[in-house]
Order: C-alpha cells, then sequence, then structure tokens
C-alpha cells in the first residue's frame, strides 16, 4: 500500500544542489508528487519541501539514507501528520459571465479564497489551504469552467518553537540531528 511522505530538507544554498536531489530520486524510482524551494531565514541555507508517494517505510529510510550522503544537505525531517503545518497555494482562472460572478466569489470567500483579477469573462482566484480543502473548492468550480489553473508545492513547518536551523550557522556535525 502506498503512503505520501513529506520531507522537509535544510540544504546549502549552492547551484546544483536540487539537480543532485531530484536525481536520487529519479535514480531509484520514487515519484516527486510535490515540490517546493525557497529561501530560509538563515542567508546560505535553502529549504526544500518535498512530498513523495512510497510503497513502503522502508524506501523512506533509503531515501533519506541517500540524502545523508550529499555533502550540501545540513538536515532532513519528516513531516509527520498532526506535527506539521502544511499549506499549498493554487491560483485558477475561472469563466464567469455576469450571471454566475457573484455566485463565484462567494464560493471563492467560503473556501478563505481571494479574486485577484477580474476581466469581462473570468475571474481569478487565490487559495491557499492544504490538499483536501483546495482540491475540494476545484471540484466546485469546475462546472463553472476551470480555463487555467497553477499549483504551488506542499510547503511544511514543524510545530512548536523548535526550527530546523537551531543551531550555530558553522556547525556542520549535523548528522547527530538529522531525523531518521
Amino acid at each position: 500500500m502506498s503512503s505520501i511522505h513529506t520531507l522537509s530538507v535544510l540544504v546549502e544554498d549552492k547551484p546544483g544542489v536540487l539537480a543532485r536531489i531530484a536525481g536520487l530520486f529519479a535514480r531509484r524510482g520514487f515519484n516527486i508528487e510535490s515540490l517546493a524551494v525557497g529561501p530560509t531565514e538563515r542567508e546560505g541555507y535553502s529549504r526544500i519541501t518535498l512530498v513523495a508517494v512510497t510503497e513502503s517505510p522502508e524506501q523512506v529510510e533509503q531515501i533519506v539514507k541517500q540524502l545523508n550522503k550529499l555533502v550540501e544537505v545540513i538536515r532532513i525531517t519528516e513531516m509527520e501528520k498532526g506535527a506539521a503545518v502544511r499549506r499549498e497555494l493554487i491560483l485558477v482562472k475561472v469563466k464567469a459571465d455576469p450571471v454566475s460572478r457573484g455566485e463565484i466569489v462567494q464560493l471563492t470567500e467560503m473556501f478563505r479564497g481571494h479574486v485577484i483579477d477580474v476581466s469581462a469573462d473570468s475571474l481569478t482566484i487565490e487559495a491557499t489551504g492544504g490538499y483536501g480543502k483546495l482540491r475540494a473548492l476545484l471540484e466546485l468550480l469546475e462546472p463553472y469552467g476551470v480555463r487555467e489553473l497553477v499549483q504551488s508545492g506542499s510547503v511544511a513547518l514543524g510545530r512548536g518553537a523548535r526550527a530546523m536551523t537551531d543551531r550555530s550557522k558553522h556547525d556542520r556535525s549535523p548528522k547527530a540531528d538529522r531525523a531518521k
């Protein structure tokens, strides 16, 4: 039975790091379902949040072991369900004639989304939330006619006060502190 795993990987912000990590997944035949990369609160570091589907916990363990071998990888944390806050962003352009426009705006507001662009025959909506919430919104917008859609990868932060970068910037002995 397949399971979904969210990994947060703190890496040195250097060219080629993302390609090496993606290549590691590809060589082992693992699919990356979602990928988001961005800077952190510490200069010189980036955080990669990736969602992967695996067949077994052993496969996740293997991925983590392989990632740990990469010099630029500082720390890896699996974001356990309930122990992390996850969000995605969608931008969706929906057909909207004068009759349906009000309904679409109400629907958007029910999902705490925002209309960010209006044209004579369409609305562009921005919404954030978990995967299920965004899927539900898209299902309700589908009958109006989705013209265009872009969705970010999942981003996640662990709950609580501790941060992945809570160690000295110059301390390069993170192996003992890496998640399983």
